[in-house]
């Protein structure tokens, strides 16, 4: 996954979600919750690439920015519950659609 375009149409397919853009600036695209209208996905171009912020379990945060060079502390958001993804093609597609489940799971209305 390396585009705009790839990450909304994934996010698309999980259940009651919609694209957003409520910044009057068409870099951001926040995917949401339907029926709680939060955020699982923050899309934005930066330095070149499509990032993509994505929320995870505080005990695998680390895991991820370890193991994976192009997943940072979280730009504009809270780095203790967030990650940012660089969407620049080193991460396997599997790692990034896992992790957008996860983000959505944990935003979900429980």
């Amino acid at each position: 996954m390396k585009t705009r375009k790839e990450a909304i149409e994934y996010c698309m397919k999980l259940d009651n979600t919609y694209e957003d853009y409520p910044f009057n600036d068409k870099n951001w695209t926040l995917m949401r919750h339907n029926e709680n209208k939060k955020v699982f996905a923050w899309i934005f171009n930066k330095d070149d690439h499509i990032w993509m912020n994505v929320k995870c379990e505080p005990d695998w945060l680390d895991f991820y920015r370890q193991n994976y060079s192009s997943i940072v502390p979280a730009f504009h958001l809270n780095k203790d519950h967030w990650n940012s993804i660089i969407l620049d093609g080193t991460i396997p597609d599997e790692i990034i659609y896992d992790l957008i489940r996860r983000s959505y799971h944990l935003t979900k209305k429980k």
